[in-house]
């Protein structure tokens, strides 16, 4: 499988050039090497057969509670139910302060304000979806406005969707300029961008859009929103790895994955940070450049951490439901 990126015009990695036109940001894109499909889905599987076991594993458990953004994004979503969110989340087992905290709580914009006070200054951030989550479906000037409401309200990062449309329909500096722009719109917080890897047909396409993202100023790229299916699968965040881990090698900065969507045993968890590991690197087995979308994955790993320490298996009632 090919995994060297094309050389970036420009000097220091400036992506003015680039993206001076449709058709030099069209040319860069699809001069990206391509996607080995069967490669890719092969390696993914080879990968996910990796047994890990006692300490190690105990570890990995730990690590991976640390990177959840615990998620809901709902219609029927309340103050309280974020509130009982925000406190599993500081605290997913009450009855053992070892437990580490997740991330992140990821919630609708007009739920930032309720999550941030009820986290106050455990460390747990607040992210918010924003620019008309999921469709993306909005004219700019509303997404922006979205963008602003979330960070006025104490979002710590911005979860934007970008326009597939656009995106599928070749219109490569739409996509890059809207991207620029929440960035700029989102101020200190961090931008995830969301690909919607289910929307894009091949993974040639979720590598170009990786790249696109992270030169247009993503700190994370991030698979997919939870509402298309399919959501995150091990071959494109494989390929999304590559991505980052090859941008790195090109401009020196590294870029954050999340995968969001589906991944709900603590078997598939690890299985997704031995694969961080393998393609992308050991820097990346962090919570700042590795998360995971999701809003039941935290009960499992609460429970396959419990029968860890215990050796007895406790069932999700041990455990408030999300």
């Amino acid at each position: 499988m090919t995994t060297t990126a094309t050389q970036p015009a420009g000097p220091g990695n400036d992506w003015e050039d680039v993206a001076a036109s449709e058709s030099s940001l069209k040319r860069f894109l699809h001069g990206l090497p391509g996607v080995d499909q069967v490669g890719a889905e092969q390696r993914a599987a080879g990968l996910g057969t990796r047994s890990i076991k006692t300490s190690a594993k105990a570890y990995a458990i730990d690590l991976a509670i640390s990177m959840v953004d615990l998620t809901t994004l709902e219609g029927q979503d309340t103050a309280g139910k974020v509130s009982a969110l925000s406190a599993k989340a500081m605290r997913p087992d009450p009855a053992d302060p070892t437990c580490p905290s997740v991330a992140a709580v990821c919630v609708y914009p007009d739920m930032v304000a309720t999550a941030k006070q009820a986290l106050g200054s455990s460390g747990v951030h607040v992210a918010s979806v924003a620019t008309a989550f999921p469709s993306g479906r909005a004219a700019m000037d509303v997404k922006l406005a979205d963008t602003r409401d979330a960070v006025a309200a104490g979002a710590d990062e911005v979860d934007m969707v970008i326009d597939r449309g656009a995106f599928l329909a070749g219109h490569y500096l739409q996509v890059f300029e809207e991207i620029a722009a929440v960035r700029e719109a989102s101020g200190p917080a961090h931008l995830k961008v969301i690909l919607e890897t289910g929307e894009l047909q091949t993974y040639d396409n979720v590598r170009r859009a990786g790249w696109l993202a992270m030169m247009a100023g993503a700190h994370f790229i991030k698979t997919s929103t939870g509402k298309v299916q399919p959501a995150a699968t091990p071959p494109v965040t494989l390929v999304m790895l590559e991505a980052v881990r090859d941008y790195r090698e090109q401009t020196g900065q590294m870029i954050g994955v999340k995968p969001a969507g589906g991944i709900r045993t603590s078997k598939d968890a690890i299985k997704y940070l031995v694969m961080v590991n393998e393609v992308a690197g050991p820097d990346w087995l962090d919570p700042d450049w590795f998360r995971f979308g999701a809003s039941t994955l935290l009960n499992d790993l609460l429970m396959q951490r419990t029968k860890l320490a215990t050796g007895r298996y406790s069932g999700p009632d041990y455990f408030t439901l999300d």
